[in-house]
């Protein structure tokens, strides 16, 4: 069918796949724009073990959609690999958009679970917290109960009501 086709199309990995330098520029530009738009994000980010970015994971389709987009870990401020994430949705999903996407692993050993595994899920390997405008806690209440947290934003700032159940996180050869 033309949807299925459609979404091949959108998310053909090849046709998607960005080089090492094009996702660290884009990871340089998201980290810069979540440290001016995010409150206490440099607190997050001083205490993080570790910080994955997608600068945008885009999203499709009609009836029967996607997600598709790639990003750099970063540890200590500097990439160590490159990862993709994706998922598929059946129900309503019309149309397209992009978001960016960080997670702060606050917690040594679930980043070392997440970086060992074989395609990490989320909410079967492990949970993320998403942080939404304007609820932003105090850095030591987060610290203590939530080994991930988890930031999506568009244009118009952090998004509410997020969720990443179902997505797959897989190591990239960049």
């Amino acid at each position: 069918s033309l949807c299925s086709f459609l979404i091949l199309l959108i998310f053909n990995s090849s046709a998607m796949a960005a080089s090492a330098v094009e996702i660290d520029a884009k990871v340089d530009a998201t980290l810069k724009i979540f440290k001016a738009e995010v409150p206490g994000a440099q607190q997050y980010l001083n205490v993080a073990k570790g910080v994955l970015v997608f600068p945008s994971v885009f999203r499709a389709g009609v009836g029967i959609g996607g997600e598709y987009g790639e990003g750099a870990m970063r540890i200590n401020g500097q990439t160590v690999e490159y990862w993709s994430t994706a998922s598929a949705s059946i129900g309503f999903t019309f149309g397209a958009q992009s978001k960016s996407l960080i997670l702060i692993f606050l917690d040594e050993a679930e980043l070392i679970k997440f970086r060992h595994s074989e395609g990490w899920r989320a909410g079967i390997d492990g949970s993320v917290a998403f942080v939404e405008w304007g609820t932003s806690e105090n850095i030591d209440t987060i610290n203590a109960k939530d080994p991930i947290l988890g930031f999506a934003f568009g244009n118009k700032g952090l998004m509410a009501n997020i969720a990443l159940e179902g997505s797959k996180f897989i190591l990239l050869n960049k």
